[in-house]
């Protein structure tokens, strides 16, 4: 289970809907399962289906969560024509078994959808997102 506020969860609806039509994505932080902090990452593909962070932004993400002692506890994405759910190239680029994906779909912006999944070994399992 991964916790997190309304406004981080807000936060990352309004990345994912200001980069429509391209993919947003960012990482996650905190410790024991709540999220404290949300980074915004840029997405190097530049494409509505596919995502890739800056890998120097990444790095100094990274740094600073552990600076500050928490952990990285998840990726975030959206998905702007298809459902919260990870596609293939998700899996195949899921290196962090520990962390939480999570995923918002833009494919019905009058409903938005938010889920999490743990990807360990290309076996996803959809985990809950409690808001807090």
């Amino acid at each position: 289970m991964i916790y997190i506020s309304k406004d981080l969860v807000e936060q990352i609806v309004e990345h994912s809907k200001r980069e429509f039509p391209n993919e947003a994505c960012g990482i996650l932080s905190g410790s024991q399962g709540m999220v404290k902090k949300v980074y915004e990452m840029t997405n190097t593909d530049k494409s509505p289906q596919t995502f890739f962070m800056d890998a120097r932004e990444q790095i100094k993400v990274l740094k600073g969560i552990r600076s500050t002692g928490q952990e990285m506890l998840g990726i975030y994405h959206s998905h702007t024509a298809s459902e919260a759910y990870p596609s293939g190239r998700d899996v195949e680029l899921a290196h962090y078994s520990d962390a939480s994906y999570v995923i918002v779909s833009l494919k019905n912006k009058d409903n938005l959808k938010i889920r999490s999944f743990k990807i360990k070994e290309g076996k996803i399992t959809e985990e809950e997102i409690k808001i807090v």
